[in-house]
């Protein structure tokens, strides 16, 4: 058992060149961070989930360094409620585990530990070293990305591995302090969002840093910083090495998370969207009216309200918003050009249009075959007459079909009277559909249907 060293007079260098943060690695002393003790900041363990202020303590009485870290420090220091609390520490993994019998070790490029207290999860990270050490544990691809990194080291060769300097702020358990390293306080006060090291480095050892430069910038309303802003575009072809099945996840980190709208026009503005969806992309480049940005503004938009109003969000709709358009138009090409039905051009342009996605980010079957159902039942809504239009209340797929007809009609895509007369169709009692409908009752006031090729009378299910 290692006990933590608190001689503040051995940290690290701090450079800045080019307004980005270097790590000097020469023999020269290195001074201290900037310590901002508790008076002189608005963190207090009342803010901080109770489980992370266990782990945190039991750390400490045990001899370890135990420190909050990460987005839970800045969150707090931004007077917002954190989700998630991470723990930074000197403890090793296998000593982790050896002082939580609740903790279970996971990863491989990053081996860390999850300490479980029922649901709530606390993540205990071991300070990383350097990438500079004698016995680096580092694997690079020939792009520059990390596939492997396990090397161990100090809090002062840690925060050379955290991404931006808003996250790279240590809380200390032992005297409740605030340890920067950086201008992370300056930062937050400044909302700017800063790289640590230099951007095109730290963006070739993982692209997805891009995304999440973005996706930070939308949720704290930040700017990003011009030098860490620079070379995004530039090296936004990088995402092409990331696995889709990862990109997937991060999409909806983006896109789910309650700020949606500002990640997409942040995506188009760095030049990240044609490397995570290049079908819009294409389609945005020839959107001269601007009605297809408008469209994808407000669903994204309403997304957004759903999560601020705690309402469920899917991958689904999520998707049906960003490639409609692209599906749309190859759907009208397969009509004009190969004579196909339109029920039939849009079935196969959805199909084409997924499966060429799943290279960029993986859409898993369970979101793509419900979205196609919704875009392919639009067609349907223009149809207000007979058995087949009213039996489309009772699809499975109505609802999110009708959400999103209600979407297209809000930009004039499609008449607003459809819209309306859908909306008010449900509210009507059963001889009232049948009414609007023009159904007409049949053998003892129910009517005949085809089910199954049977013949067969059915009830309107209500």
């Amino acid at each position: 058992m290692r006990r933590g060293c608190y001689d503040t007079g051995l940290y690290g260098t701090v450079k800045r060149v080019n307004g980005s943060f270097l790590n000097d690695t020469d023999s020269q002393p290195r001074p201290a961070p900037k310590i901002i003790p508790r008076a002189g900041h608005r963190i207090s363990r009342a803010g901080i989930s109770k489980n992370a202020v266990k782990v945190l303590y039991r750390l400490h009485n045990a001899g370890y360094q135990a420190f909050l870290v990460g987005g839970g420090v800045r969150d707090l220091l931004l007077g917002r409620h954190p989700k998630d609390f991470d723990v930074a520490t000197d403890a090793e993994p296998d000593e982790v585990r050896q002082l939580f019998g609740n903790a279970r070790l996971i990863g491989r490029r990053f081996k860390l530990a999850h300490v479980r207290f029922g649901r709530d999860i606390v993540e205990v990270v071991t300070f990383r070293a350097a990438a500079d050490i004698e016995h680096d544990d580092r694997q690079h691809a020939a792009s520059g990305r990390i596939l492997r990194d396990n090397a161990y080291g100090d809090i002062e060769d840690d925060i050379w591995r955290r991404d931006f300097t808003v996250n790279a702020l240590y809380y200390n358990i032992a005297d409740f302090s605030v340890w920067d390293y950086t201008s992370g306080t300056e930062d937050i006060e400044s909302r700017t969002l800063r790289l640590i090291g230099d951007p095109e480095t730290r963006y070739r050892e993982d692209p997805v840093r891009m995304l999440r430069a973005v996706r930070l910038a939308a949720k704290l309303d930040f700017t990003i910083a011009p030098e860490t802003a620079e070379p995004i575009a530039r090296l936004s072809p990088l995402l092409r090495d990331v696995p889709p099945a990862r990109l997937f996840d991060e999409t909806l980190k983006l896109f789910q998370a309650g700020h949606a709208a500002r990640s997409f026009e942040l995506l188009m503005q760095f030049g990240l969207l044609k490397n995570l969806f290049p079908h819009i992309a294409a389609v945005l480049d020839k959107d001269t009216d601007g009605q297809i940005r408008k469209f994808i503004h407000e669903g994204l938009h309403n997304t957004d309200q759903r999560v601020r109003q705690d309402q469920s969000v899917t991958p689904m709709f999520l998707y049906a918003i960003l490639l409609w358009h692209p599906i749309r138009q190859l759907a009208e090409d397969l009509q004009a050009h190969e004579g196909v039905s339109e029920a039939d051009a849009m079935l196969s342009a959805a199909t084409r249009i997924v499966d060429e996605q799943q290279a960029y980010t993986s859409f898993p079957r369970r979101f793509s075959g419900p979205m196609k159902d919704v875009l392919v039942i639009q067609r349907r809504f223009t149809n207000k007459r007979g058995s087949r239009a009213i039996k489309l209340l009772e699809h499975k797929r109505f609802r999110a079909a009708y959400d999103f007809l209600l979407l297209r009609a809000s930009i004039g895509e499609v008449d607003p009277a459809i819209a309306a007369w859908w909306t008010e169709v449900q509210e009507l009692p059963a001889e009232g559909k049948r009414k609007a409908f023009e159904v007409k009752r049949r053998r003892g006031g129910k009517r005949w249907r085809r089910s199954g090729g049977t013949g067969r009378p059915s009830s309107i299910a209500q």
